[in-house]
């Protein structure tokens, strides 16, 4: 559908909030999103040039739009993951996880069996779960069967079967696993209340099965039956050393589920901690692929929502790293600063952090573990690919990279012969460029990095990938001119999240098929760039970069630059201060010296030291 097509019918469009479904020709569902007013979210796709391809491309292929109105946002954002869920279409956001998760089912039938099983049936069964972990599901039913005695045989004890005395007890009787229902010496209403502390500790609510179990014990001494209560007592014993391996957060804390998100490229990750009575009950990380360059808030609401309706969550709050819009009825979203909660969402982050690590670490494992025939044929596909003159047996990379507005730094990552050889990996502090500016910083660490190359008479890659894009290509080609490089080596800009490769000088793009070995050994080498990257950043910023910045300024110590930022977080912040507010924070003398210091053009630069 053309804009001029488009509109011809957009007045038709209506201003009231529901959901919008793009079209092929072919009849295919291509996307569904949400809106507030239909007309207005849907003439954006078309009254505006995106930048980002798969969003042109998703433009290009609508050949008709259908709308559901619905009575509130609410309503369009529930009904906007339902058809997501239901439908899958291939420009929405896709998660990438397909496992069937295990429950725990309590059977519909007389004395009801409780087991695992990832089948659920609509039979009038009870399913508790779903769990992330089979192991932590076979753990449950262990602390269970030791604690609360249960049948396991597949009989039918039925009223019937039971009354005309069809079956002998077994083993499990005379073990005291069993009470023995299928002679009758259970009765139905005391096998359900061992079921009731069986739903307890499933949910994590120990509590009352230890108050029960501690009364037990009380009569059985009462009534001087010793041996009982001495199995009831390592029971409780048994619970307790279960509960005590459970992470405990704060029993005030309640039911909240807490999630974090790390972005990368075409992908994010997320974290969800199911946190119920204060204890954490599971954690599952899954990986979302980004098709229309979402932002991070979309990306979370979305896997929020998919997540808790997974593991058919009923908390009443939610904790997340940034605001997001859900808008369905008695959910609060929290962004804690501090406390129980804020340690939360920081476990949470670490978690995510660690699934991405591992993701990465078996990518490079899996690249290391090829044949260098497998991997020299890569290389060659990759010739081919970019018509590069030499095979590309060393190939290095560059990316910048800030931090909030702040420390720019940029990293160079070296593979050779197809694998990451880290020996060779450079960080770069940016030295001569003044603020944040992408295109100049790029254009320093290109010279510094070819420069000190030529002077070491080291060798020199037969490709160079520039992460960013067009800009950030031109500038790093300024250096390579003045270190007459020019035919030396190939330099190519790889723009960001598209994918696209340009050679210095070229109007088109070139786009390798996205299943290739060519692109998938360019995204290692991009992915690489980008971790190495971050990880300088979270090591800078632990070791208290930000108060080397303000300890620089001369007349400022360690004491006032601690001051400073406790009270205003961050160096960024500091900045957009005006004088009056840092007087007030550190006096008028050492505010007219950090004021002067972020405010060269208006500020005094020479002002003395102070004492």
């Amino acid at each position: 559908m053309t804009a001029a097509e488009f509109q011809q019918i957009s007045h038709t469009i209506p201003l009231q909030p529901g959901i919008y479904k793009y079209y092929s020709e072919a009849g295919e569902l291509l996307y569904v999103g949400k809106a507030k007013s239909l007309r207005k979210r849907v003439s954006s796709y078309f009254v505006k040039n995106h930048d980002n391809y798969k969003t042109r491309r998703l433009v290009e292929t609508i050949h008709h739009i259908e709308f559901t109105i619905v009575g509130s946002e609410q309503d369009a954002f529930l009904l906007e993951n339902s058809l997501i869920k239901q439908f899958q279409p291939r420009f929405n956001i896709n998660l990438k996880d397909d496992k069937t998760y295990p429950y725990i089912v309590i059977k519909h039938e007389s004395y009801p069996r409780v087991f695992l099983t990832r089948n659920v049936i609509k039979d009038g069964s009870e399913y508790l779960g779903p769990f992330t972990s089979v192991g932590r599901v076979r753990e449950l039913l262990e602390v269970i069967r030791y604690n609360i005695p249960l049948r396991t045989c597949n009989l039918n004890l039925s009223p019937q079967n039971v009354n005309k005395g069809k079956y002998k007890v077994c083993l499990e009787y005379h073990l005291g696993n069993c009470k023995g229902p299928c002679e009758g010496l259970q009765t139905e209403e005391d096998y359900r209340e061992g079921l009731q502390q069986v739903k307890n500790i499933l949910k994590g609510n120990l509590s009352p099965v230890l108050q029960l179990f501690r009364n037990q014990m009380q009569e059985h001494a009462m009534n001087m039956e010793f041996e009982k209560a001495e199995i009831v007592r390592k029971k409780i014993e048994s619970l307790q050393a279960y509960q005590a391996k459970s992470t405990i957060v704060n029993t005030r804390i309640g039911n909240v589920d807490v999630f974090s998100i790390i972005s990368e490229g075409n992908y994010a990750y997320v974290n969800y901690l199911r946190v119920l009575n204060g204890t954490i009950a599971d954690t599952k990380t899954v990986t979302l692929e980004k098709k229309l360059e979402e932002d991070d808030v979309e990306v979370l609401t979305y896997a929020v929502s998919y997540l808790r309706d997974a593991f058919q969550s009923l908390s009443r709050e939610i904790i997340v790293p940034i605001e997001i819009e859900y808008p369905e009825e008695h959910i609060t979203v929290s962004v804690p600063k501090g406390g129980d909660k804020k340690k939360l969402l920081e476990l949470s982050e670490k978690n995510v952090n660690y699934f991405r690590e591992e993701l990465y670490r078996k990518k490079i494992l899996h690249l290391e573990g090829k044949s260098d025939m497998e991997r020299k044929k890569v290389l060659y596909q990759l010739q081919a690919d970019l018509e590069l003159q030499e095979l590309p047996v060393h190939i290095e990379c560059f990316d910048n990279s800030n931090f909030q507005g702040s420390y720019p730094v940029s990293a160079c990552v070296v593979f050779k012969d197809g694998v990451a050889s880290k020996k060779d990996y450079r960080h770069f502090n940016i030295k001569t460029v003044q603020g944040i500016n992408d295109f100049a910083s790029m254009k320093e660490v290109v010279y510094r990095r070819y420069s000190r190359l030529l002077a070491e008479q080291q060798p020199l890659p037969q490709l160079v990938i520039i992460d960013g894009g067009k800009g950030q290509l031109g500038s790093a080609m300024e250096s390579i001119r003045e270190l007459d490089l020019i035919g030396s080596m190939t330099v190519v800009g790889l723009a960001k999240n598209e994918e696209e490769i340009f050679f210095p000088g070229d109007k088109e793009s070139i786009k390798l098929p996205y299943d290739s070995e060519s692109l998938k050994l360019i995204r290692r080498v991009r992915d690489e760039v980008h971790r190495f990257g971050i990880t300088f950043h979270r090591q800078k910023r632990s070791k208290g970069t930000f108060k080397n910045e303000l300890e620089g300024i001369k007349g400022i110590g360690e004491n006032t630059a601690t001051q400073l930022l406790k009270t205003f977080r961050s160096v960024a912040k500091i900045k957009l201060l005006s004088e009056e507010d840092l007087v007030k924070e550190i006096g008028a003398a050492k505010a007219r010296l950090v004021y002067a210091h972020f405010h060269p053009a208006t500020g005094e630069t020479d002002a003395p030291p102070v004492p």
